[in-house]
């Protein structure tokens, strides 16, 4: 299916289509990811990331681990698999509690605004199945599903906010020039079509193969920063 095709399937399901994509991935749609530096804020404090070069490095790192797996948990659940099976496979491809937490705050966050803007009986359900929130890349997710959106235009949303959460929140933490911060997003964008389609490649084969067909690509070192600003006594950001 090419992308009009899947532009078309998306409305003939009573969604925006692709419109209903740009303000999910709008970084003012009301989800509480503004608050969170996906990693940045200690990466920033360990000397990792001191300039535009540190930032490419470390979103190319984030995009191909972390993002790869939360868009193909994204993209399964927008395909229809159960988001329940994926929250626990969520679960257990985040290994640090200080994430497991983050992850569940921002789905709660994200399915209060989901459940307002695009209000379904898919997102009901998991929202009392999980009143303290499932992971957010599962409401993700279900929440393209219910827009109308495809599962790589929920693949696309997850990566885009994996790396666009730490360039912004690197422009605040070193003052780092807005200019340089987007052309790094510009020049990850051919690693980021790359991602989508394997994140939604797998979501596909989890369809037939279960759980285990999705990504679970570590980033042990973001584990253990995650770990050690989760006790910082003072911080810009939540994570």
């Amino acid at each position: 299916m090419n992308r009009q095709e899947e532009g078309r399937a998306a409305g003939a399901g009573g969604g925006a289509g692709l419109a209903a994509l740009l303000v999910l991935a709008d970084g003012r749609f009301p989800a509480g990811g503004h608050a969170h530096s996906g990693g940045a804020e200690p990466a920033v404090k360990a000397g990792r990331i001191r300039d535009a070069a540190g930032l490419a490095a470390f979103c190319r790192g984030r995009l191909h681990t972390t993002g790869l797996t939360a868009a193909a948990l994204a993209a399964a659940a927008a395909g229809g698999l159960d988001p329940l099976v994926l929250d626990e496979a969520a679960d257990a491809r985040t290994p640090s509690p200080a994430l497991r937490a983050t992850a569940r705050k921002l789905g709660r966050q994200l399915m209060r605004a989901a459940r307002a803007t695009w209000p379904s009986a898919e997102l009901a359900a998991l929202a009392a199945a999980r009143p303290r929130g499932a992971h957010q890349p599962v409401v993700l997710g279900l929440t393209a599903r219910s827009a109308g959106l495809t599962p790589r235009d929920a693949a696309y949303c997850a990566l885009y906010e994996t790396v666009s959460g730490p360039a912004t929140a690197t422009v605040r933490l070193l003052s780092l020039d807005p200019f340089e911060a987007t052309a790094v997003l510009a020049r990850l964008a051919p690693e980021l079509d790359e991602a989508a389609a394997r994140a939604t490649e797998a979501a596909a084969r989890a369809a037939h193969e279960g759980t285990d067909a999705l990504p679970a690509a570590s980033a042990p070192l973001l584990d253990i920063a995650a770990e050690a600003h989760a006790a910082w006594p003072v911080r810009l950001f939540a994570s």
